[in-house]
């Protein structure tokens, strides 16, 4: 080797993904809203709470598309407005919504690498930020376990009995609030979830799965207007929420 010679680099360069897919499930019925159709399907700021779910995720520009599952008898969805949208796919979705993201990642597995990295996201959270998806994206640069966004606990926690009555306090400290899209490989995500779902075990979130197969995902700091709207209530600060975030993109 002469002097002004560089040692070769045989490390393997890493490849960067260029766009996500999101699967999202909307098969529920939303029966705490007491409403006279499914929440996805209900009024927000001018448009659906699905719309406005859809929007938010699509104008981001490293989303290449959606798969949404929505439920068999679904007679909403045909005006959605997304029924000839080339980057939205549908799939029927199941009982639970575990069942519907694997019927999203089946269709995936077909055209995806098994190690490509796919989001999950809840239809009942139209309020996700640009930077959040962005801090989400970034996360796949340093992760191998996949990541979560969330935010840390800040109220007193109190674990109780049957009785309703506090039995202790829970050191708040490592707890974090579990909010979506989470991220992980494709094809780890379809095994752990289909693991989960043949020995019976019900989750109610993807990163349950996969701690149930022994990793590890990273939680990302998000924005705690990510809400749920999950009661009627929701929909009053989800809209706005709504108003700032589009403020927030007109600057």
């Amino acid at each position: 080797m002469t002097k002004d010679s560089k040692p070769r680099d045989n490390r393997k360069p890493v490849r960067l993904q260029q766009g996500f897919w999101v699967v999202v499930p909307a098969a529920g019925t939303g029966k705490r809203m007491q409403a006279n159709r499914p929440k996805q399907y209900l009024s927000l700021a001018g448009k659906t709470v699905l719309q406005q779910t859809f929007d938010r995720l699509l104008s981001h520009p490293r989303i290449e598309g959606l798969v949404v599952a929505i439920a068999e008898a679904d007679d909403f969805w045909a005006q959605s407005g997304y029924t000839h949208d080339r980057r939205v796919k549908v799939v029927v979705g199941g009982e639970e919504r575990c069942h519907s993201v694997i019927n999203g990642l089946e269709l995936l597995a077909g055209e995806l690498a098994e190690d490509e990295w796919v989001m999950v996201h809840d239809v009942a959270r139209p309020c996700i930020s640009v930077s959040d998806l962005d801090q989400l994206i970034m996360a796949t640069h340093s992760v191998k376990d996949g990541a979560v966004l969330g935010v840390p606990v800040r109220d007193t926690m109190k674990q109780v009995n049957d009785m309703g009555q506090v039995s202790q306090t829970v050191d708040r400290s490592c707890l974090w609030h579990a909010y979506t899209p989470q991220i992980f490989r494709l094809g780890q995500l379809r095994r752990a979830l289909t693991a989960c779902n043949r020995e019976q075990g019900l989750v109610t979130d993807e990163s349950s799965a996969m701690e149930a197969l022994g990793y590890r995902p990273q939680m990302v700091r998000g924005r705690e207007t990510n809400i749920k709207i999950t009661q009627p209530d929701d929909l009053v600060l989800a809209e706005v929420i709504l108003q700032r975030l589009q403020g927030e993109s007109e600057q």
